[in-house]
């Protein structure tokens, strides 16, 4: 008859699932299964040695900072895509009598519910799309239909003042006074009309959209916000929008979540392609972390934009130095 000990040895060795226990100087102490599937390194080369023995720089990186989170008593629930499928990991703290003395972990595959799971994505973006739509209907609504029209009650009054002018000066004033509102009405009816439909970039130019839009962060931003576009850049109106819907919501987040006192806009012409980069300095988060509160909305729009316009998105962010969002595309598929 096996003791529990023994039971419990043979069920982790052969578990579906991959465990590992992490000992106090970062080194994989323990591991129960096999790790090569997330890791890409077996079970022998990993044990005993630190994540920068054995993984890439960005890999170890973020193990690093994973297994000092665990460590200070957080848990944190990842989800990590591999070439061969996606894994769900926990990294946990585990206590001795009450005292953090080790960190674990545990992952196990989760491709199936990924499969699924695109199919739910699939379904947002559709609705995404058809949102975009009636956005862009209610734009022009907006900007040919009420914006034409207040524009034409301003031309005449603009009439009636001069045919009252000697008549009744104090009817020119009241009048006035109207026109000054009909402005106020005509400037804010066009900044909802451009808000809603940010495809006008395709008319303004990527340059003055940003201008806008910064102006907007600005007033409810506190820190600084730079902007830096490549005078020199020509992109097409369609990779323009994509890029501007991409920055919009980076920057958002920046603003909403991030506490940062510093947002960098940079959009440039390199050897390889046009380059977005979405800079901020606040508090980072792990890409994989599934309770960061950023896997939302937002990042679908963000894949969604930059998938229509043939750009490769990527997100890297840490605790120390804040968040990267990032947009490139190649010069075979910007022609």
């Amino acid at each position: 008859m096996l003791d529990a000990g023994s039971l419990a040895e043979i069920f982790l060795q052969q578990s579906p699932a991959c465990q590992w226990i992490i000992s106090p100087d970062g080194a994989f102490a323990q591991i129960y299964g096999d790790p090569a599937a997330l890791f890409a390194r077996s079970a022998v080369e990993l044990l005993g040695r630190l994540p920068g023995d054995v993984l890439g720089p960005d890999e170890a990186s973020a193990w690093r900072g994973r297994f000092a989170r665990a460590f200070s008593g957080e848990m944190m629930l990842l989800r990590e895509r591999r070439a061969a499928g996606t894994w769900y990991v926990t990294v946990f703290p585990l206590r001795i009598g009450g005292e953090i003395r080790f960190a674990g972990g545990s992952a196990w595959e989760i491709t199936p519910w990924s499969a699924a799971e695109q199919e739910l994505r699939h379904t947002v973006l559709g609705a995404l799309k058809a949102q975009e739509f009636e956005r862009t209907m209610v734009s022009r609504f907006l900007h040919d239909s009420v914006g034409q029209n207040l524009t034409a009650l301003g031309l005449q009054l603009d009439l009636i003042r001069m045919d009252l002018a000697s008549v009744s000066p104090e009817t020119c004033l009241r009048v006035g006074e109207i026109q000054k509102l009909l402005e106020e009405m005509m400037e804010s009816v066009r900044e909802y009309s451009y808000e809603l439909n940010p495809s006008t970039v395709e008319r303004a130019g990527l340059r003055p959209a940003l201008d806008r839009m910064a102006g907007r962060i600005r007033a409810r931003f506190s820190g600084t916000l730079r902007v830096n576009v490549d005078p020199s850049l020509k992109l097409d109106p369609k990779l323009a929008t994509a890029l501007y819907q991409i920055l919009q919501e980076g920057v958002e987040n920046a603003v909403q979540h991030s506490g940062c006192s510093a947002i960098e806009i940079a959009v440039k012409s390199t050897r390889t392609g046009t380059v977005l980069e979405v800079r901020d300095n606040g508090r980072g988060f792990d890409p994989a972390d599934l309770v960061s509160g950023r896997r939302g909305l937002g990042l679908l729009s963000m894949e969604h934009y930059a998938a229509q316009a043939g750009l490769e998105l990527s997100i890297t962010s840490t605790r120390e130095t804040g968040t990267t969002v990032r947009a490139a595309m190649s010069e075979a598929a910007e022609r």
